[in-house]
């Protein structure tokens, strides 16, 4: 017995560990991500009054499998003149930084990959190099359409990161930490206590600026991820399917999956920054008595319930809300967006120093 902890405390043993952990985590999200696009044209079908998929499997539910081995068996075609390097990197590229982003998110107390305290700046800059997938997509493509796509996509992407960079400093203002675990706790207990109200009874009149702040938080992720009403960079109407327009099989697949990725992983954030993460909302001292597995289960469970009602947001948006124009989209971005989460940071900074919890801090 000795000898077996022995071993695991050895860089060997801890390496077989953050394998295994690394491992588990992409077989969750790629598991998800198949039935929540499923659920994403089951919801677009519905709005619509259609079935959506309802062939493959009970229900439909294995139709993104059937869609998986469909792309991954056809061949991949690479145009003449596409630099074939760049053209099969930039899809590769997308997928492993949609993945990597995943190693700070904390699922339940202890279940991360990597607890560093400077996970917001990992994913901010995880989310930066994002942009160059996209672009290399477009450039490689040799062709004006995904090239024109690929720019629309990185100026999109750059516009409103800004705005999400100034919504998440407030959080961090309010939880005094960049390590997404302390930002979580920092919302347990009862449901006033979650950063969207504020944190906390005598900060309730920081609902003024937070509310706002998530309601921003997700429109901007919506602009960031490309997604229905800021699809702009795939515009069918316009660019045919924007930096994808060249790619079919496998590099397309890559890119799709890398996209689903970050929507989910966006999901996933706003439930951490401002809903509690893993907290239900109330005080779970019911758990102390249970063993450390199944309160955890218990806690996973309600973070993947918060995860999947902001995807069926997501997808309702999809559903019902029209396209932006794209001088539309640029205006909103930094007119309105940036403005407002300026202001929001130095009224949440003059709250922090001169605000009631002041002294105590």
């Amino acid at each position: 017995m000795e000898q077996t902890q022995s071993f695991w405390a050895t860089p060997g043993g801890w390496t077989l560990i953050t394998v295994g952990q690394v491992l588990i985590v992409m077989v969750g999200v790629l598991l998800s991500l198949a039935f929540l696009l499923l659920a994403d044209r089951k919801i677009w079908a519905g709005v619509q009054m259609r079935k959506g998929p309802n062939v493959v499997g009970p229900f439909g539910l294995l139709q993104s499998f059937a869609d998986f081995f469909k792309f991954v068996l056809k061949e991949i075609v690479v145009p003449s003149g596409a630099d074939k390097t760049v053209f099969l990197l930039a899809p590769l590229l997308s997928f492993v930084l949609a993945f990597v982003a995943w190693a700070v998110i904390p699922f339940a107390p202890g279940w991360v990959v990597s607890d560093i305290n400077v996970g917001i700046l990992f994913l901010f800059a995880v989310s930066s190099l994002g942009v160059y997938g996209i672009i290399m997509g477009g450039w490689a493509s040799n062709s004006k359409y995904p090239f024109l796509g690929s720019l629309r996509s990185a100026a999109q992407m750059v516009s409103y990161e800004v705005s999400l960079g100034f919504v998440i400093i407030t959080v961090i203002l309010l939880a005094g930490s960049m390590n997404l675990t302390t930002i979580v706790n920092n919302q347990a207990g009862w449901i006033w206590n979650w950063h969207f109200l504020g944190g906390g009874l005598t900060q309730l009149p920081l609902v003024l600026i937070m509310l706002p702040m998530s309601v921003i938080f997700f429109i901007s992720f919506l602009a960031e991820t490309n997604r229905p009403p800021f699809d702009l960079p795939e515009a069918e109407s316009e660019l045919v399917a924007g930096y994808q327009v060249e790619y079919s099989s496998t590099p397309y697949l890559l890119f799709m999956i890398g996209e689903y990725s970050n929507i989910v992983l966006m999901c996933a954030l706003i439930s951490i920054l401002f809903f509690g993460g893993w907290h239900p909302g109330f005080p779970t001292t019911f758990l102390e008595s249970w063993p450390a597995f199944m309160a955890n289960s218990f806690y996973l469970l309600v973070f993947v319930m918060k995860v999947v009602f902001w995807f069926f947001m997501v997808a309702v948006v999809k559903a019902i809300v029209p396209r932006y124009r794209y001088d539309q989209l640029m205006r909103l971005g930094w007119k309105v967006f940036l403005p407002f989460s300026l202001v929001a940071v130095a009224v949440i900074a003059a709250w922090r120093v001169f605000g009631p919890a002041s002294g105590a801090a």
